[in-house]
């Protein structure tokens, strides 16, 4: 993949207009909709790499859970949130509150939703279904 040449005032940190690298178009990339999420996918070897834009007010269990058989969402979540604000809350009620710049490290078996009025903007490595196993995930929320 060829690198795209920058600008001396992007190198000093200096915005160019229109260029936003977190949402900006990714070349090489399949471009996804799930519901309301909008997802940029790119293959790396053997895992995913997902961007993956929630628009505010996105709730899991109102705007996915019906596209899918399960009750609650039964994919493990790990990457990191470049912007916005989730929450992910288990059976049990636990809750895991995050607000960009975090980590997210989330097992199977939760609802989630967005915090605020912006998109919550998360980029993911996914391994299909073997992302809980050979990440050496917890495969369920425990205290």
């Amino acid at each position: 993949m060829a690198l795209r040449a920058r600008s001396r005032e992007w190198a000093y940190g200096l915005a160019m207009p229109g260029d936003d690298a977190l949402t900006d178009p990714i070349p090489g990339t399949a471009h996804q909709s799930f519901g309301p999420v909008e997802i940029d996918v790119a293959t790396v070897g053997d895992a995913r790499i997902r961007r993956c834009t929630y628009p505010p007010g996105l709730r899991w269990s109102k705007d996915l859970k019906p596209l899918l058989d399960t009750d609650l969402c039964e994919h493990a979540h790990v990457g990191f949130l470049a912007s916005g604000a989730l929450t992910y809350v288990y059976a049990d009620g636990c809750e895991v509150v995050l607000e960009a710049p975090a980590v997210v490290d989330v097992a199977p078996g939760h609802d989630a939703y967005v915090v605020g009025d912006q998109p919550a903007i998360v980029i993911e490595v996914d391994l299909l279904g073997d992302t809980v196993a050979r990440l050496g995930l917890a495969p369920a929320h425990t205290h």
